[in-house]
């Protein structure tokens, strides 16, 4: 796998086999774990990359293999072989995209209502993943060794809005650990079935999947995952004194799966048009509505994503107006 010319003082040379990459090591940083020194070399990387790497026999010392992630670094110029990335497995496909934003890093997309994030079963094409595999085609290095776009966080299929996938292993990495540290600021708009008693609140209650319907989400005392929605009640529609719909800015402090749908919906506010949530039809002017403009999905949309670029530090913020269907039935609305 050597190529002509290659060596320590190189930072990384190309073969037909992929891409070797030198990592130095100096004696302050020795003596810590290999994996986390290499890491802290080589950024591009992630440390689950690099343990990958270590665990097939492709970062080497001196020539002699290194064996175990969790071996004591040593001072000196490490070999990394990197392979090409593998191809994914679902097929690019040439489906036009809303781009917010990209750059060699990352991409940003205001995702269309109906379009599934990934493939899944019923959902095996036509997803964000099959028409980012076609867009960003060669400009994906690979995240874990494969030539697809890291998606770390989803929203639902019928809902609609920004999301954002890495393009290398390192963005990758980045976001998960903003994810994973809530340090993200994730902002929906819902319009809702009547309008919550407080009209600013936070709704803090695990949530599971449902024992009655294993389709479904569900507020559960055992079992589930720590979750928080903070809601303020931004237009009330209807008599004040029972208004029949509301718009809700909905901030999310965690993102687990249905969340604000789950959490919206135990308050007794759930979105309009949601087929698992709605818990009862809404009254029949709001249904006039709903029929007038044409929603026939819930009527929840990621509006606003802010975070710092995980590879340049960039403080980076991206708002998206509700879609034709909401912004239709948010006017119809207002004349309740």
């Amino acid at each position: 796998m050597d190529t002509e010319g290659s060596g320590p003082d190189a930072d990384s040379d190309e073969d037909e086999a992929g891409e070797v990459r030198w990592a130095t090591v100096d004696a302050e940083a020795a003596g810590g774990r290999v994996d986390k020194a290499l890491a802290a070399a080589l950024p591009q990387l992630s440390r689950a990359r690099l343990q990958a790497l270590i665990a097939e026999g492709r970062v080497s010392l001196d020539g002699a293999a290194v064996a175990d992630a969790s071996a004591r670094a040593q001072a000196g110029a490490y070999r990394v072989d990197v392979p090409p990335p593998v191809a994914a497995e679902p097929a690019p496909e040439a489906i036009p995209l809303t781009v917010l934003f990209e750059d060699a890093h990352l991409i940003v997309v205001d995702k269309p209502a109906g379009m599934a994030v990934h493939p899944a079963p019923g959902s095996e094409t036509g997803t964000l993943v099959n028409a980012l595999l076609a867009h960003c085609g060669a400009s994906l290095s690979g995240v874990g060794g494969v030539a697809r776009p890291g998606i770390v966080h989803r929203i639902d299929k019928e809902t609609s809005g920004i999301v954002v996938a890495a393009k290398t292993d390192a963005a990758h990495h980045g976001l998960s650990t903003l994810f994973a540290a809530h340090d993200i600021d994730r902002v929906y708009v819902a319009l809702t079935r009547g309008a919550p008693r407080q009209a600013r609140g936070s709704v803090a209650a695990a949530i599971g999947r449902s024992s009655a319907d294993r389709k479904k989400m569900a507020i559960v005392k055992s079992g589930g995952r720590h979750a928080v929605t903070h809601y303020v009640t931004e237009r009330a529609y209807g008599p004040a004194e029972r208004p029949l719909a509301a718009r809700l800015a909905c901030r999310l402090e965690t993102g687990r799966t249905h969340q604000i749908r789950v959490h919206l919906a135990s308050i007794g506010a759930p979105c309009l048009g949601d087929p698992l949530y709605g818990s009862g039809p809404p009254a029949e002017r709001v249904r006039a509505a709903i029929a007038q403009a044409g929603l026939r999905r819930q009527a929840l949309h990621a509006a606003v994503l802010g975070f710092r670029h995980p590879v340049t530090g960039e403080t980076l913020r991206f708002e998206s107006p509700p879609p034709a269907d909401m912004a239709a039935l948010q006017a119809f609305l207002e004349d309740l």
